[in-house]
């Protein structure tokens, strides 16, 4: 006698194939999100950390010279630099250079405009103390990049 033996078919159905690509689409959405936010939270810390750092060039400046720098390349600087473009001025000063570039961007950009986008600096002296070229305060802020709110930071003085 012969026996007859059925024969399983192996494999998938394409249901079951289409319900497991759905399912891993929409774990890698939820991967992706979530991985932009993380990288957008550290360019903003980033940038805190700038603008800390050259409110702390700021400040040893002001000790040596008894003003701020105005921002200018009209004025000669208490250091004989010939300019007070703070993006001169302070990588002279021990400022890493880094610190003046934007994370997103990759290029220098301390503004003295007041409509500085996400992730450029601004370096205020309207309103301080000014006589000469020769500023007793100053205020730095930039927009954060996650969530638009404005950090900044303010002199000691």
């Amino acid at each position: 006698m012969l026996k007859q033996f059925s024969k399983k078919q192996a494999g998938f159905t394409i249901v079951e194939l289409l319900i497991v690509i759905v399912v891993i689409g929409i774990l890698a959405a939820l991967v992706l999100n979530t991985f932009q936010g993380v990288q957008a939270r550290a360019r903003d810390t980033e940038r805190r950390t700038d603008l800390n750092s050259i409110a702390t060039q700021l400040e040893a400046y002001y000790a040596d010279f008894g003003h701020y720098p105005d921002n200018s390349t009209a004025t000669t600087c208490g250091d004989g630099t010939g300019s007070c473009d703070i993006s001169v001025v302070m990588p002279t000063r021990g400022l890493d250079a880094d610190a003046l570039v934007d994370p997103n961007q990759g290029q220098t950009n301390v503004n003295t405009s007041a409509d500085a986008g996400d992730g450029e600096y601004y370096y205020d002296l309207t309103g301080a103390t000014c006589s000469g070229g020769q500023c007793g305060s100053f205020v730095l802020s930039t927009t954060l990049e996650s969530d638009g709110s404005v950090y900044t930071k303010n002199s000691l003085n």
